[in-house]
């Protein structure tokens, strides 16, 4: 079973400094039929004007990860993190027994355009963590790439869930396939371009829910950059 969810069907919200969609339901944004897939809560597109950002505020036992598509994003935590996230970096925040951090864009021309995901933890109260890691773009192209997992596999970063997050980008006849144990979920995120995905295409912004599959099929791409997660059911 997949179920397509088109970016226009997401939610909403314009703050002036920020936009952004919502994948799923958060803050003013409520829809009791899409509450996260499996163990994955959030996925917000955010854009960030220049000079502005989210001020300081906390978290508590979740695996928050960012992924920033352009501009930059600066990031600064009560664990003593002041860290400058780039394009290509993945980053992860456990927050665990509760952190609190700030993300801003000090750039005085340009937005910054990013991934926010959230994912629920395998384990609560545990210590709170911090990762980033530079993914260099050769190894993405035309093949998905474990960017995330609970064991660090494939010099992946680890976090704290029983999850993998895969990232990708295709164009023309380069494809892959995921395999995916059927008691799981699958949920593919198009970042932009086009995309077929099991046989149905995408365009970006959109999503698949996946469920009772063995596989995911990726292929004929058009300048497609997208993320794949392996989820609890």
């Amino acid at each position: 079973m997949m179920q397509i969810r088109k970016s226009q069907e997401r939610g909403y919200a314009n703050h002036g400094w920020l936009k952004s969609f919502h994948s799923f339901s958060f803050a003013n944004y409520y829809d009791p039929k899409f509450m996260g897939w499996g163990n994955l809560r959030v996925i917000n597109e955010d854009r960030i004007d220049p000079g502005t950002g989210f001020g300081e505020h906390s978290h508590r036992d979740m695996e928050i990860i960012s992924y920033v598509l352009s501009g930059e994003l600066a990031h600064k935590d009560s664990m003593g993190n002041v860290k400058s996230i780039p394009p290509g970096d993945i980053q992860r925040m456990s927050a665990g027994t509760g952190v609190t951090h700030s993300e801003f864009n000090y750039a005085k021309d340009q937005t910054t355009h990013f991934l926010q995901i959230w994912i629920q933890p395998k384990f609560t109260g545990v210590k709170p963590g911090y990762e980033q890691k530079t993914i260099p773009a050769q190894d993405k192209d035309g093949k998905l790439r474990l960017l995330a997992s609970i064991d660090g596999a494939e010099d992946s970063i680890t976090m704290n869930a029983d999850a993998k997050l895969y990232a990708g980008t295709f164009n023309g006849d380069q494809s892959a396939i995921l395999k995916l144990d059927p008691s799981r979920k699958g949920y593919v995120h198009l970042i932009k371009g086009t995309l077929t995905v099991n046989g149905q295409r995408l365009s970006g912004g959109d999503a698949a829910m996946i469920a009772n599959e063995s596989g995911i099929e990726i292929n004929q791409g058009e300048e497609a950059e997208v993320l794949v997660f392996d989820l609890v059911a």
